[in-house]
């Protein structure tokens, strides 16, 4: 080949790759937003690959769009099969919004701390969990979140046409939705998940517990004749006196204080310590403490409720209810056919529901629309939300049909456990160990509830900043050591109310009940 010939081929080729950036760039825009009337990418190196019609429900199917990752987090233990998940995915991903996931579980322990510093830090990620009861209005307050009404009607059809209206209803802050509830039950109960096995061995009738107050004998029983197990196990936020179980409605980030009660019918706003159902709960969980009922580290230990459970030297956790709480925990467990639950409240529906497990997209994100596409996906697409909550059928899980599931030597590797946060739970498998109706019991779960006069309601705290960041500091002191029985509660609940006093809760409350006043005016 002549010198010539050489130059003459570098050229042309020369021409033809900026031929090629000329129409690369002709379909695609600076930003990772759906271009209308472009045809469909082919797949590059494994990064792209063409886009589907979920990318936007009611849109047409030939938008483009740019690869991305999406950054994904929510609480939880990392799984060991967790980078193969996140590698069936990014196939599946790729052919339906053309982006990737990574995938950012953080342990519940430092859950709070960590959120935190990505707020503060201003960290890039795109999909965060959120709830009312984990500083939601706090984070929205900080600018953390974004905005998501006209994200949900562009890229979030699917959503809305699958969502009970009451769960966007009872989510919203100042009229706006900053995150997508879980479609999941809406109504509200709490209570104990105990060992049936342990119980049907000692002739204990369950049936016949119907308050806080008729667990004493219960427990009795298994410190008697089940000596080195625990009969009930507590800890930082997991006690009698939790919002779940006492039925308290903190409109709101339940660390500000002032609540009302959820299955009463009073609006007025009062801290805990003039609540007679709070301090009566604290006088028995006190006397089940010097009983030897509770365990003795509950005010410092950091073990979580699954994993005392697990162990098999526990006898009964606090637990939010809802129908199959307990065949979940069994699976999680290793308890299958040993554990069962017992309702010990109402059923009640409030804002604490409605918001009780949601996704949103981060101010930080850099492609909100892709992240909104991937959350519509996980409310409308049985196989992407299986996935992310199962695994790989075949490893993770086997199939007995359509709706029921079996565990594999593999389910181990990745059992997350976390349903309840992600999407639609109405797409979900059961396992073949949970009831097959039970997501009709879900539908039915839901109806008759009593609705908390707080419900839709969400506290502001803009205004007494200040004073909410000294009463948390008080709160750290006290209120775990007090809701575990750890310590007489006579003698220092006037301590902790003084305390309480000084750091300005008064006027805390008085914001509260102006702030909600003028929303129940408004209904």
């Amino acid at each position: 080949m002549t010198r010539t010939t050489r130059q003459l081929m570098r050229a042309w080729m020369l021409l033809l790759a900026c031929l090629f950036l000329i129409s690369a760039c002709s379909n695609h825009t600076g930003m990772n937003l759906p271009l209308k009337n472009s045809s469909r990418p082919e797949a590059e190196n494994n990064e792209s690959a063409s886009s589907s019609n979920a990318v936007s429900d009611g849109e047409s199917n030939d938008h483009q769009l740019k690869s991305y990752t999406l950054r994904f987090v929510y609480p939880g233990s990392p799984q060991e099969d967790e980078a193969e998940i996140e590698s069936a995915m990014n196939e599946y991903l790729l052919t339906k919004i053309n982006a990737t996931i990574d995938l950012m579980p953080i342990e519940w322990g430092p859950w709070d701390d960590k959120i935190n510093l990505m707020v503060a830090s201003r960290e890039k990620v795109d999909i965060l969990f959120t709830a009312q009861w984990n500083k939601h209005a706090v984070n929205v307050s900080k600018g953390a979140f974004l905005e998501l009404d006209e994200l949900l009607e562009q890229y979030g059809q699917g959503i809305l046409q699958s969502l009970d209206p009451v769960f966007l209803a009872g989510a919203k802050i100042e009229g706006k939705n900053y995150a997508v509830p879980t479609n999941k039950e809406l109504a509200a109960q709490g209570g104990i998940v105990y060992r049936s096995d342990i119980a049907d061995e000692l002739g204990i009738d369950m049936s016949k517990v119907k308050s806080l107050e008729d667990l004493d004998e219960v427990f009795q029983t298994i410190l008697a004749k089940k000596p080195g197990m625990t009969p009930i196990y507590m800890k930082l936020g997991e006690t009698f006196n939790s919002h779940y179980v006492g039925n308290f409605d903190a409109l709101g980030d339940t660390s500000i204080p002032g609540i009302i009660l959820k299955d009463g019918d009073s609006t007025e706003i009062l801290p805990a310590y003039e609540v007679d159902r709070y301090v009566n709960t604290l006088r028995i969980t006190r006397q089940f403490y010097q009983k030897g009922y509770i365990n003795k580290d509950a005010a410092t230990n950091q073990t979580m409720n699954n994993d005392a459970l697990k162990s098999g030297d526990v006898f009964s956790i606090t637990s939010a209810l809802k129908p199959g709480k307990d065949e979940e925990l069994a699976i999680q467990t290793g308890l299958i056919g040993k554990l069962a639950q017992l309702p010990l409240n109402e059923k009640t529906i409030a804002t604490s529901e409605t918001a009780g497990s949601m996704l949103a997209i981060s101010s930080t994100s850099q492609d909100p629309a892709r992240a909104m596409m991937f959350i519509n996906l996980l409310h409308t697409d049985p196989y992407l939300n299986n996935l992310l909550n199962y695994g790989i059928e075949g490893k993770h899980y086997e199939k007995l049909n359509e709706l029921v599931i079996k565990p594999t030597e593999y389910t181990k590797n990745y059992n997350p456990g976390s349903n309840w946060m992600f999407g639609n739970q109405f797409l979900n498998y059961v396992w073949d160990s949970e009831n097959p109706e039970k997501w009709n019991e879900f539908r039915e779960f839901n109806q008759n509830a009593k609705i908390s006069p707080g419900l839709g309601f969400v506290f502001d705290g803009d205004q007494v900043r200040a004073e909410v960041a000294a009463v948390v500091n008080v709160a750290r002191q006290y209120q775990t050591a007090m809701e575990t029985g750890s310590v007489d509660v006579d003698k220092v609940l006037p301590e902790y109310r003084d305390s309480l006093k000084a750091a300005g809760i008064e006027k805390i409350i008085a914001e509260k009940q102006k702030q909600f006043n003028r929303y129940l005016a408004s209904k």
